[in-house]
Order: structure tokens, then C-alpha cells, then sequence
């Protein structure tokens, strides 16, 4: 039945092909669970989990300094609130289309119930590119988004959050438009400032999350970070506090990445190369390539697509965190990684390897965290953020941290647990999908055929 009905959606949406390949994953992982569970079938939970419960497409028109009318299309995908209100970033990127954002909702659905928070699944954003564009250019645009995206969302419907393109900067101008919209201060969406309402650790939150079920998975075998080399790619929020964090447990960073290239830093990046990165990134918006310039001992190397793989992945490292965006480890790249000794991956991003990736992972016994579980960090501290602002409260950095980490190893806890359950001991690509699915499927048995 669950191919019958992988083979529909193909039909049906033929122009999604990140959506068809989240939903191959998680069916596959499903087929013993059904066996275990025959009540989900008869009830056609499949079907109903992979359909969104509301779509929603508007234009977004807005003015350039110039005085030109530009026209960007914007959207949100209301996946699934069996077990709480939609929960999701905001993406604005270029390559944002229906497809993309409906892959994304749907990971968002397993991964925030896993999280142990009551939160549903969502995702949203636009094809507008912030890169390049005034601060007023930005806040014009967002300022358009939300003058449609506000009669969708609320605290108790739907609060969405940044993801890529969509920073504090953008965060802060959404919510400025929201609040003049309504009359009313509310927590509607999270990764806000500290001054008006955000929880310490935010930023942090998806990196660190990241490394901390990597530190789980390494415990199973009776290891650490303790000297370990570690890959990491991209140069934003993500990429930039696993750098931080693994520092601090014992292990050296030596790649970071961006759309342009990436860098390779023998020595290892430290405390005071990474702060050149995160002002590089966050304040100069400049390129990755940058890094070289300032250290001599780095080694910059182009993208180039005509080569088949990420040089990137082809460095000898013990561990590495996916940190871009989706599909960024090939199966060539993952063959190398093996080759050359990784023994953990931790995905920072969401589904940054490509099915066939993911099976030479599990078939060569890497701890290979999936992104629905791994970097469930971000989207659990937007949870303790929506929690301190219904209470009107503000929680130390030490208080979000310690309570981040205890969901992590929550996380870790119950993947680890499911894939022991259903014959797949250390799959966690099968433990967090099984987990995830279980939580949602008997919400959605006990309130009914809705």
C-alpha cells in the first residue's frame, strides 16, 4: 500500500521532487511500523499525514530604492496540528517554490514531535532574494509578506520562525508589521531580538542541537569529540555555533562553506577565526572566500558543478555536520567520507543527503543522525521561546541551554529506543521516523477523521 501510494504523489505533485523524496523516506521507514501498528493503515494515517492540512500562495508586490515595482510570490504550508499549532521557518531564497517548502513542512511534522514539546508542523517563505538588498528594501518586502501572511498565523494557529535568507534583520521587520496589523504584542513568531521578546540561545540553538546529538551518539560507543576532526559546512547561524560548540567539547573545525566555495583550514578554526566568519557573515555579508584572504594558511576552493562532488566532503575527517541546505552530500561525497574515516554524521541541515547517501551511511555503520532529529535543536528552543513568552518571562543563557540539551538527549533517547524496537538497532533515520510518526498518528486516531 505504501508504494501505491508513494506512486500517487508522484503523480499527483510530479513537480516536487524534494517532497516525493521525504515522503519516500519516511514510508520506507513506516512499513514495519504499519506491521506492529495495523490500526494506523485501516485508518489511513499515511494518506492523510502526507497531504497538508492548508495551503496557502499569495503575491507579495514591494518597491526597490529606485522606485521600481517588483512582484515575488509567497507562501505557507499548514502541514499538520494533531499534536499542537504549526510551527516552521520562513525561507526567503530564490529556489523557494511549493515543492521545496512542502518537503520542509513535512520533515518539520516528525521533527517537532520528537522535540517533546506540543507543536505541529509548518513552513513558509518567498522566491524574493535578500542578498544584495537595502535594509529598506528588505523591510519593504516584509512588510508586504505579513500585510497577507498575518490573517493566517497567530500563537495558538500557526507561529512561524527564520530559516534560511530570514535572520534577525527580517524577523524583527515581520513582526514590527504583525504588531501594527493586530494592535497586539504576541509571541507569533520566534528567533525574535533579545529586546522585544527572543530567548537567549536561538541563534545557537539549531548548531549546538546538532553537536549535542552527535555528543549521544558518540556516548553509544563510548566516544567523544575529544580530538576528533570535524567537517562543517555552510557559514550561517548553523554552521557558525556547531563550529563554537564542538570547540568547546574537544574537537577542531577545519571547513566552513557558502554558495561561492568553501575553505579548508588545516590548523583549525578557533575562537578568533570564527569571529571573523560570524562578523564576515552576519554584519559584512561578504564571501566565504574572504577567510582565505585574512588567513594565508586556509585554501579556498571554487565551486565548480562540472565535478560531480563537494570537495568539501573529500577532506579526512572523523566527523561531519551537513550545515547548507538540502541535497548537499551526494552519494559520491558520502562514499568518500567513508573512505576517508568519518565515523559521525550530524545533519544541521534539513535532508542534506541524497537517498543513496543515507544507505551507504547506515550500510557502513556511520552514527548518522538525520536532520528531523539532529537539528530538532532550533525548532525546540523557538518552543522554550513561544513558553517564555506566554509567561511574560525572560530565562537565563544557562537555564535555555541546560533545557536544549536535556531535548536533545531526549531526541537521541527516543530514536535510539524506536529503532532497537522495530529490528534496526542505531538506525536512526528509522527510529526518529517511527517515533515522530507514532506521536502524530495516535493524535490523529483520537480526534477523528478531520
Amino acid at each position: 500500500m505504501l508504494e501505491e501510494l508513494y506512486q500517487k504523489i508522484i503523480q499527483r505533485d510530479p513537480s516536487q521532487p524534494e517532497f516525493h523524496q521525504a515522503v519516500q523516506e519516511v514510508l520506507e521507514s513506516l512499513e514495519v511500523v504499519l506491521e506492529k501498528h495495523p490500526e494506523y493503515r485501516s485508518a489511513r494515517i499515511p494518506e492523510r499525514i502526507v497531504e497538508p492540512e492548508r495551503v496557502i500562495m499569495f503575491r507579495v508586490p514591494w518597491v526597490k530604492d529606485n522606485g521600481e515595482i517588483m512582484v515575488n510570490r509567497g507562501f505557507r504550508i499548514e502541514m499538520n496540528s494533531a499534536i499542537g499549532p504549526y510551527k516552521g521557518g520562513l525561507r526567503f531564497h530564490p529556489s523557494v517554490n511549493l515543492g521545496i517548502l512542502k518537503f520542509l513542512a513535512f520533515e518539520q511534522v516528525f521533527k517537532n514531535a520528537l522535540t517533546t514539546i506540543p507543536m505541529g508542523g509548518g513552513k513558509g517563505g518567498s522566491d524574493f532574494d535578500p542578498k544584495g538588498k537595502s535594509d529598506l528594501e528588505v523591510m519593504r518586502f516584509c512588510q508586504s509578506f505579513m500585510s497577507e501572511l498575518f490573517r493566517h498565523i497567530g500563537p495558538n494557529t500557526d507561529i512561524p520562525a527564520g530559516d534560511i535568507g530570514v535572520g534577525g534583520r527580517e524577523i524583527g521587520f515581520l513582526f514590527g508589521q504583525y504588531k501594527k496589523l493586530r494592535n497586539e504584542w504576541t509571541g507569533v513568531l520566534t528567533g525574535k531580538g533579545r529586546e522585544y521578546g527572543g530567548s537567549r540561545i536561538r541563534p545557537e540553538a539549531t548548531g549546538y542541537g546538532a553537536v549535542y546529538f552527535g555528543e549521544e551518539m558518540l556516548k553509544t560507543r563510548g566516544d567523544s569529540y575529544d580530538g576528533k576532526i570535524c567537517l562543517v559546512s555552510g557559514s550561517g547561524n548553523v554552521a557558525q555555533y556547531a563550529t563554537q560548540k564542538i570547540a568547546e567539547l574537544g574537537g577542531k573545525v577545519v571547513t566552513l562553506s557558502d554558495s561561492s566555495g568553501c575553505i579548508y583550514d588545516e590548523e583549525g578554526i578557533d575562537a578568533e577565526k570564527l569571529a571573523f566568519v560570524m562578523d564576515l557573515k552576519n554584519n559584512r555579508r561578504g564571501r566565504i572566500s574572504e577567510y582565505a584572504d585574512k588567513y594565508p594558511g586556509a585554501v579556498y576552493t571554487a565551486v565548480d558543478e562540472s565535478l560531480g562532488y563537494n570537495p568539501l566532503w573529500a577532506y579526512k575527517a572523523d566527523c561531519a555536520f551537513p550545515s547548507a541546505t538540502q541535497n548537499e552530500i551526494n552519494a559520491k561525497d558520502a562514499q568518500t567520507m567513508v573512505n576517508n574515516g568519518v565515523i559521525l554524521v550530524s545533519e544541521g541541515a534539513n535532508m542534506p543527503t541524497v537517498p543513496e547517501g543515507v544507505n551507504i551511511f547506515i550500510d557502513n555503520k556511520i552514527l548518522y543522525g538525520p536532520g528531523k532529529a539532529a537539528n530538532a535543536g532550533g525548532v525546540a528552543t523557538s518552543g522554550l521561546e513561544m513558553a517564555q513568552n506566554a509567561i511574560f518571562s525572560s530565562w537565563s543563557r544557562k537555564e535555555v541551554d541546560n533545557k536544549l540539551h536535556n531535548i536533545m538527549i531526549s531526541i537521541h533517547k527516543q530514536a535510539y529506543d524506536a529503532a532497537e524496537y522495530y529490528g534496526s538497532p542505531g538506525n536512526y533515520v528509522l527510529g526518529a521516523n517511527a517515533a515522530g510518526f507514532r506521536k502524530v498518528a495516535d493524535a490523529m486516531l483520537a480526534q477523528g477523521v478531520v
